[in-house]
């Protein structure tokens, strides 16, 4: 268990920190690739991946901080990652899931922050079922593969990107504003989640919990946006959905690297940012 006032690093997972083949982005020569290490596995094959060396700094930085991962995948999802850390079997002690609607302590879903969370949602965004009756009727197109519901909370479709008719996502994101509810594209999925469900509100419970004395974060979507300036220091790769938008703020650094070369660089700034807090 870390000490309180203890900095606490904070990062999204997919195409922030872990990487699938689609996302490696690998520019080396074959024999001077980096060597990876698969740290999910689904439906029995290799999914996503680290570097050798982003997964040593990762390590180092468990022992050193408190390590929260931060994700849009549902409990279930998330599961099936498997970070490195300081010893076999480790679990971060906390780690935010669903776009901040579920907050696991020791891998276990919090049922008051549960509660609390879904509240604040109620009141803040319309329902559910409004948003998937909206996005109904492009179910079926050619371009939408499938939609799916996410943990009762927020709803997603995977699209062709190349073939989403011109204007749809700006439609469907006025929309979605009028009703409290945001739309971030991230790959080939497109999500649409309530306003007050942010990684930010979940990141805050756990900085309550722990005495946090700092917090560095990272991440690569609009739905990131709010933990990045939550943040002390922040980061985000070179590429991804803030990238395309040639978004920063102050406090935010906007890295080169892209790829699973983004994820080792931001493990090394962790850990960097770390030792400086502790100098």
């Amino acid at each position: 268990m870390r000490a309180r006032l203890s900095p606490l690093v904070v990062s999204d997972l997919d195409r922030t920190l872990v990487y699938s083949n689609q996302a490696l982005a690998l520019t080396a020569p074959d024999r001077h690739a980096p060597r990876l290490l698969s740290v999910e596995v689904y439906e029995g094959r290799a999914h996503s991946f680290v570097t050798e060396r982003a997964a040593a700094l990762l390590a180092e930085l468990a022992r050193e901080a408190w390590f929260v991962p931060a994700t849009t995948r549902t409990v279930e999802q998330y599961e099936r990652v498997n970070l490195p850390g300081p010893e076999a079997g480790w679990v971060p002690a906390y780690a935010i899931c669903a776009n901040g609607g579920q907050l696991l302590v020791d891998g276990v879903p919090d049922g008051d922050w549960r509660a609390e969370i879904t509240a604040r949602v109620a009141a803040a965004s319309a329902p559910l079922a409004e948003v998937v009756d909206r996005l109904a009727p492009g179910a079926d197109q050619e371009w939408v593969h499938r939609r799916r519901v996410a943990d009762g909370s927020f709803v997603y479709c995977v699209v062709e990107r190349s073939q989403v008719p011109a204007g749809w996502l700006d439609d469907l994101a006025g929309w979605c504003a009028e009703r409290g509810w945001a739309v971030s594209l991230q790959g080939r999925k497109v999500y649409a989640v309530p306003a007050g469900l942010t990684k930010s509100a979940a990141l805050a419970e756990v900085v309550r919990r722990t005495g946090a004395g700092s917090v560095l974060a990272a991440g690569d979507s609009l739905l990131d946006t709010d933990l990045l300036l939550a943040a002390d220091a922040a980061w985000r790769p070179g590429h991804g959905e803030l990238a395309d938008r040639g978004w920063t703020a102050p406090g935010v650094t906007a890295l080169a690297e892209t790829g699973v070369a983004a994820g080792e660089e931001i493990v090394r700034r962790f850990l960097a940012g770390v030792r400086g807090v502790r100098s």
